[in-house]
């Protein structure tokens, strides 16, 4: 069972906190260059900036967007060190409990949510009364697909490592049970983008998505016992965006097909994701993978006796 994988006598919780800070300085390393570039940027403009965003959007935006992903490289290798160094796993025990990784569960929830964003993005175009521009320049938006296919997966990648994998079996050491590691990464995940100018534009409620995609990600990776469905949604989500829509008050600021001019602060952008679209496709991922035992799966104890893993009914 995947979650049970890192669940070892040597693996205390205190080391998955030291472990977290080790990653994040792996990432703050990452994000020296985009450090170095902006305070250059800055002294040559002569302007005072007040906030990081200010600071990047001194930069061109495939520029800008290739330095923070770097953040993310870096991030990845410190996962891997962390993982194998620290905890004595490999990768493969941190992202699937099957014997390899299944890529066509990660191309099948790329493909299914790639397909939804862009169906639903050219639906909005077409109903959007102006509010959704053409913004298409040939060769900006060439150097983004590049970099954006190169690096966005790396990102989403590190993110659900992190989440989904290595916390999610961390909080399973703490608690011995399912829902406690669910809720906390999912908390923890939708907390980590509190700093993101949406959170600015639409205020604290735009959380609730947040929260509410950390916890529809968890719940693939438990009932689905792997993390090969969150990676591909997640993948999808943030590539298939970045290339085709962007914004001034988004996170990353984009060559894109389009721009949205549109002001923020519906609650249907909040909600229906989170009420409505989420609990369709765990009824479509449900159906194609069979999944049973969902209380079990989700809420169930994992009780160690004599270092062998086993899980109760409940």
């Amino acid at each position: 069972m995947f979650i049970e994988q890192g669940i070892k006598k040597n693996n205390e919780f205190w080391k998955y906190i030291l472990g977290c800070i080790l990653i994040i300085i792996a990432s703050t390393l990452g994000q020296l260059p985009l450090g170095i570039v902006v305070a250059f940027k800055s002294f040559k403009s002569g302007k005072t900036l007040s906030n990081t965003n200010d600071a990047i959007n001194l930069l061109d935006s495939n520029l800008s967007l290739f330095l923070i992903m770097l953040s993310f490289v870096f991030g990845f290798f410190g996962l891997v060190l962390v993982v194998k160094y620290f905890h004595k796993q490999n990768l493969l025990d941190v992202t699937t409990s099957r014997k390899k990784v299944d890529w066509k569960r990660v191309f099948f929830s790329f493909s299914l949510w790639a397909i939804f964003i862009v169906v639903s993005t050219f639906a909005t175009y077409y109903f959007s009364l102006g509010e959704l521009v053409w913004n298409f320049k040939p060769i900006p938006f060439a150097i983004l697909f590049v970099i954006a296919t190169l690096l966005i997966p790396i990102q989403t990648s590190v993110e659900e490592y992190v989440f989904r994998g290595y916390l999610m079996q961390g909080f399973a050491n703490l608690a011995k049970n399912k829902w406690f590691p669910l809720v906390m990464t999912s908390l923890i995940f939708g907390s980590m983008h509190i700093l993101n100018p949406e959170v600015d534009e639409m205020g604290y409620l735009v959380l609730v998505y947040y929260i509410g995609t950390g916890l529809f990600l968890g719940i693939l990776t438990l009932m689905d016992e792997g993390m090969e469905l969150s990676l591909g949604f997640h993948a999808a989500n943030n590539l298939i965006t970045a290339l085709l829509v962007t914004s001034d008050w988004t996170a990353l600021r984009t060559n894109s097909i389009f721009k949205d001019t549109s002001k923020p602060g519906g609650l249907m952008e909040i909600f229906i994701p989170v009420l409505v679209i989420y609990p369709i496709l765990l009824f479509i991922f449900s159906k194609k993978y069979q999944w049973k035992n969902w209380k079990e799966k989700l809420t169930g104890k994992i009780v160690e006796e004599n270092n062998i893993i086993t899980e109760p009914h409940v």
